[in-house]
């Protein structure tokens, strides 16, 4: 008798499906339960994940201190996290837990409930100086108002100092929580943006802070 192929192929396909799956399972407990024992040994120092929001998916990054790196997708996640594990700690992990006050912020506040963060920030990467007083300036502008290069340089204590303003702001390792997009040309229009232009133009709009045309 003519053996039934077709029917064997659907059993061995079910096989593999069942095995497959029953893999993934495996692996997904098998990285929980590292992730756990890896907290209660205090071993992870930077917890990271990804978030999906109107403006691409962003990488969010936090230490035990707060929110410490916010990248846009232009900047591939691989490099972000040598960067974090050269400059920080190379003690870091996917943990969505560690991450998620911030990631639950930035979820409201796209969807237009919440207009101010108030997750701990980490300024390690921003050494003290001219550069961490800007951001911290711009931390301060609030929800739906912009401020100008010059007045950001001058709250931060050297007025004269717009276009180095400009340059920390360009640098900023926490953008949308720490709201570089707020900083405008005084001479008009929405300026330069380090997230891309078309981002800091959705952003303002985002919050009612475009003037009308």
């Amino acid at each position: 008798m003519r053996p039934r192929v077709g029917g064997d192929e659907r059993v061995g396909w079910d096989e593999q499906v069942g095995w497959d799956e029953g893999f993934e399972e495996a692996s997904r407990r098998a990285a929980a339960s590292t992730l756990e024992v890896a907290r209660r040994r205090g071993l992870v120092d930077i917890g990271y994940t990804t978030v999906d929001t109107p403006v691409g998916t962003l990488f969010v990054a936090s230490t035990g201190r707060g929110l410490v790196r916010l990248a846009f997708p232009e900047e591939p996640f691989d490099n972000v996290l040598e960067e974090l594990a050269d400059t920080l700690s190379p003690r870091l992990l996917e943990d969505p837990k560690r991450t998620d006050a911030a990631r639950r912020q930035l979820e409201a506040y796209f969807e237009g409930r919440v207009h101010r963060f108030r997750t701990a920030l980490d300024w390690s990467l921003t050494p003290p100086g001219f550069s961490r007083r800007v951001l911290e300036a711009t931390a301060a502008i609030p929800f739906g108002s912009v401020s100008t290069y010059g007045d950001v340089a001058k709250r931060a204590g050297s007025p004269r100092a717009a276009r180095a303003a400009g340059n920390a702001l360009h640098d900023n390792p926490i953008p949308i929580v720490v709201p570089c997009h707020r900083v405008v040309p005084s001479g008009g229009g929405v300026g330069k943006y380090g997230g891309q232009e078309w981002r800091k133009e959705f952003l303002l709009d985002l919050e009612g802070a475009l003037a009308a045309p």
